[in-house]
């Protein structure tokens, strides 16, 4: 655990936070997973395995089989075999699968929040507190909406299921990523393979364990393990629809490989949002949403606020109070109660913040870090932030995926919504003032999927969320979630 320090403003001597670490007992971990095809853990074909490990301590956690082709082809053979049947279905029965995964999610919720924590690195308190509670809440949402799909799209005829959905999803928010694919996917009535992050497998492993007590039809859910290569095998294969969360590299490649194919494809990509702070906004608050805009789970957020815009005049109240409040987060182990910024969650992610930030200081902006102590064993990084950055530097450009807040200043709201939109990204953006129609008319001129007023990284499964230009394309969440897993009167969009 670190031991940072809290620096009172007061001037009172500084004090440490006892640690209140939570139990790791309630998890029970295999030393091996197989992959999960036709409703059973079986084999791998491939015959081969990889170590999963914790990114705050570097030990193995469990070994993971890694899906080749062959086993992908049988995961899409299992979900192709059952979906007759479950779309056959009435739907009401089919909302009463996913209420009951709904249900499970929620009374192991805890168990599912410390296995979040040991194998992504976040802290406890947000995998207990954002993650589990709202991959619960999407499936209880698109539970809802299973018998209601005609009146949820009226006009359009009947609604029918695409088929078989593969799914690909990133390793920053394991659960909550699988929710909010599979859940629209079931309520639709589709089958599906999901294929989580190499990184992070075992929350994924232990949604199927959900999937079989909930008692779902073998081969409605699949779930297939391994890196990169196993994606491209979904990809590939015979589904009707790809669905993928990740990098915006990744996504092109996904996009050149499906054209023609006659797949449908979503795609939820990288980001790098301008959090905008006005001269009228109320200065304390916007600190904290900036804190949470960046350095909520290490930066590795899709939507984070990693372009912070201030208005000239309260540039310098606004950074001091960020440096002041930089001081106080804690950083160090994930399980423990305390912590605000967890590990790093790879040794490779944490090589690209490092040679990232090495760029800023090397293009001459300036840095800032807090003092703290980081642990000796894992993958760490300070929360940072540079002033001095020009719209030119690659801080200012590149997604960092970390705990690192690029400054930068603006005098006019057309400078601001310039600089905003000045990204190949398109991904989110944040407003703070007090004037509304301000709000509405920076919402209307940034070009951002989804603008958070006085407040950031606020997310509700009734609400969409997507991107523009390379941030990619499709929404997830809301009915909008529902739609790329329909299709009307036998084909129609």
């Amino acid at each position: 655990m670190s031991e940072a320090i809290e620096r009172p403003a007061s001037g009172a001597p500084p004090w440490e936070y006892a640690s209140a670490p939570e139990s790791t007992d309630i998890v029970r971990l295999d030393d091996r997973y197989g992959l999960f095809i036709g409703g059973e853990f079986v084999e791998p074909k491939s015959g081969k395995w990889f170590a999963t490990i914790s990114p705050s301590t570097e030990e193995t956690l469990a070994e993971v089989a890694e899906a080749d082709v062959t086993d992908v082809a049988l995961a899409v053979d299992a979900a192709r075999d059952a979906a007759p049947a479950w779309r056959g279905l009435a739907p009401a029965e089919r909302a009463k699968y996913v209420f009951r995964i709904a249900r499970q999610l929620q009374e192991r919720a805890r168990e599912f929040a410390v296995l979040e924590s040991m194998n992504g690195g976040k802290p406890i308190k947000e995998s207990r507190d954002v993650d589990i509670p709202l991959a619960a809440a999407h499936f209880f949402y698109y539970a809802g909406w299973a018998d209601k799909l005609e009146y949820a799209f009226p006009g359009r005829g009947t609604p029918e299921p695409v088929g078989v959905a593969g799914q690909i999803i990133p390793w920053n928010f394991p659960l909550l990523m699988a929710a909010w694919k599979l859940a629209p996917a079931l309520a639709a009535g589709n089958t599906a393979v999901l294929k989580p992050a190499e990184t992070t497998p075992l929350t994924a492993l232990l949604l199927a364990e959900v999937i079989q007590e909930a008692e779902l039809p073998p081969g409605v859910v699949n779930i297939v393990t391994g890196a990169g290569e196993t994606g491209a095998a979904l990809v590939d294969a015979q589904v009707d629809k790809i669905a993928f969360t990740g990098s915006t590299e990744v996504g092109k490649i996904i996009r050149r490989s499906t054209a023609g194919s006659g797949k449908r494809l979503t795609l939820e990509l990288g980001g790098k949002a301008a959090n905008i702070v006005f001269e009228d906004a109320p200065i304390d608050q916007a600190v904290e949403g900036v804190i949470n805009g960046i350095f909520f789970n290490q930066g590795h957020v899709c939507c984070a606020g990693s372009r912070l815009l201030v208005q000239e005049p309260v540039f310098d109240a606004l950074l001091g109070k960020l440096k002041d409040r930089l001081q106080t987060l804690r950083v160090g182990d994930p399980l423990d109660k305390n912590t605000d910024v967890g590990a790093i969650n790879s040794r490779a992610q944490l090589e690209k913040i490092e040679e990232l930030v090495e760029s800023g200081v090397g293009e001459g902006a300036e840095i800032y870090q807090p003092e703290c102590l980081l642990p000796e064993r894992g993958f760490w990084f300070r929360p940072t932030l540079f002033t001095g950055v020009s719209q030119s530097h690659r801080i200012a450009r590149e997604e960092i995926f970390g705990p690192v807040l690029s400054i930068l200043t603006f005098r006019t709201v057309d400078e601001a919504v310039e600089k905003a939109n000045n990204t190949p990204y398109g991904l989110s953006a944040g407003i703070w003032t007090e004037k509304g129609s301000r709000i509405l008319h920076m919402a209307q001129r940034l070009r951002a999927g989804v603008v958070w007023a006085n407040t950031f990284n606020r997310f509700d499964p009734a609400s969409p969320f997507g991107g523009y230009k390379e941030s990619g394309f499709g929404r997830e969440g809301g009915l909008h979630g529902l739609e790329p897993y329909l299709t009307f009167d036998g084909g129609a969009p």
